[in-house]
């Protein structure tokens, strides 16, 4: 504390008193204060110059785009200039792209809606119609390999983008369609209708919640099946639930999480040992780079859905004395979702009907993996 004195002639007065003593106080606290940020600024030094050296070891420096470009897949696709504002990315990626992912595809109106529906083969094919349903949040895209080559053996190749996915229309949640497991449903019978897709015949089934509504549809409609074939699916009580979509059912996270334009190409990198070319990888992104609905679609969708009800519905429905229809369970060993443990306990549930063809080295999408396999394994199951 500073030094102070007072006259000794005469005793000080109160307010002196105080004055002298707010002053000493005062020049205590400028002094340690001044103390204080002379050591706070030579700690603030240190540090950036320990960070300037991490810094100029790591050539990596932090990205706030990170989120999209640490996909392996989207890294590439998507270069970032210095500038990202003076630059508009995601409308270039946009024209680059957005002619991409329609091989053999076409518009087709379906009661109020436009569906998305590829399409090999003609009508005539003497072998009869195969339907191709995917899940979610993927599209038709996966199977466009296998239906070029089965549909060369004599079969009419289907594939429509369920409503709210791909490159099909995708309401606003209560505005005429709800995402729920009836209306899917309802959809895809007028769908098949239009289509003139004559009963019965074959139908192809992949992944998670929409994939899961392709199963339950087979299970209301068994005389419209001849046979069925189904890719890695949740089909147990027990199958796992992936990150996704329990993220998607948690609210605000989930409206976050809906709206990230790489999610489809990161689920499917994530189930699978292989990373996505850029091509393909940029078709899987478009849906959701292009507009919110997919997003919001599939966010409503996940919501509505009971997992695993759903699940025990269709272990219960294929198994012993429900289901006399064979059953084709081609699946890849290398899902990082679905053990290959809940193909076997499916099969377990109906031995007689069910044929298990493991596909090695193919993960959660044998089709977009190694369609190869997939079409020898078609081959040999429906020819």
């Amino acid at each position: 504390m500073a030094a102070f004195s007072l006259p000794l002639s005469s005793p000080p007065s109160f307010t002196t008193l105080c004055s002298s003593l707010h002053y000493a106080c005062t020049t205590k606290l400028n002094t340690r204060k001044q103390l204080t940020t002379k050591k706070r600024h030579t700690t603030i030094i240190v540090k950036a110059s320990e960070k300037k050296q991490e810094t100029d070891q790591d050539t990596q420096a932090f990205n706030p785009f990170g989120f999209v470009t640490d996909n392996p897949s989207s890294k590439s696709a998507i270069q970032l200039p210095e500038s990202p504002a003076e630059d508009g990315n995601v409308g270039q990626m946009l024209y680059r792209i957005e002619d991409k992912g329609k091989e053999y595809g076409s518009y087709i109106k379906s009661g109020k809606f436009r569906w998305f529906v590829r399409e090999t083969g003609s009508p005539e094919s003497r072998r009869g119609t195969i339907v191709f349903l995917h899940g979610a949040p993927t599209q038709s895209y996966s199977y466009r390999v296998v239906m070029s080559e089965i549909s060369n053996v004599g079969f009419r190749c289907l594939a429509p983008d369920w409503i709210g996915f791909g490159f099909s229309d995708k309401p606003q949640p209560g505005y005429g369609f709800n995402y729920t497991e009836k209306e899917f449903h309802e959809e895809l019978d007028k769908l098949l209708d239009v289509l003139g897709v004559k009963s019965p015949f074959f139908l192809v089934v992949q992944g998670f919640l929409v994939g899961s509504f392709g199963l339950t549809w087979a299970l209301n409609n068994p005389s419209r099946i001849l046979k069925l074939v189904i890719l890695n699916s949740p089909l147990t009580a027990s199958s796992p639930i992936p990150g996704l979509f329990q993220k998607l059912r948690i609210p605000l996270f989930g409206e976050f999480t809906c709206q990230n334009a790489v999610m489809a190409e990161r689920f499917i990198e994530a189930g699978s040992a292989y990373v996505l070319k850029v091509e393909k990888a940029d078709v899987y992104r478009l849906p959701y780079l292009s507009s919110g609905g997919p997003g919001f679609a599939l966010l409503e969708a996940a919501r509505k859905v009971d997992f695993q009800k759903t699940a025990t519905q269709i272990a219960s429905g294929f198994s012993s004395g429900s289901w006399d229809k064979p059953i084709l369970l081609a699946w890849g060993v290398s899902d990082k979702y679905l053990p290959q443990s809940v193909a076997e306990e499916f099969q377990k549930g109906n031995p007689s009907m069910i044929k298990l063809k493991l596909i090695e080295g193919a993960g959660h999408m044998p089709q977009e993996d190694w369609p190869e396999k997939v079409v020898e394994a078609l081959r040999m199951f429906l020819l």
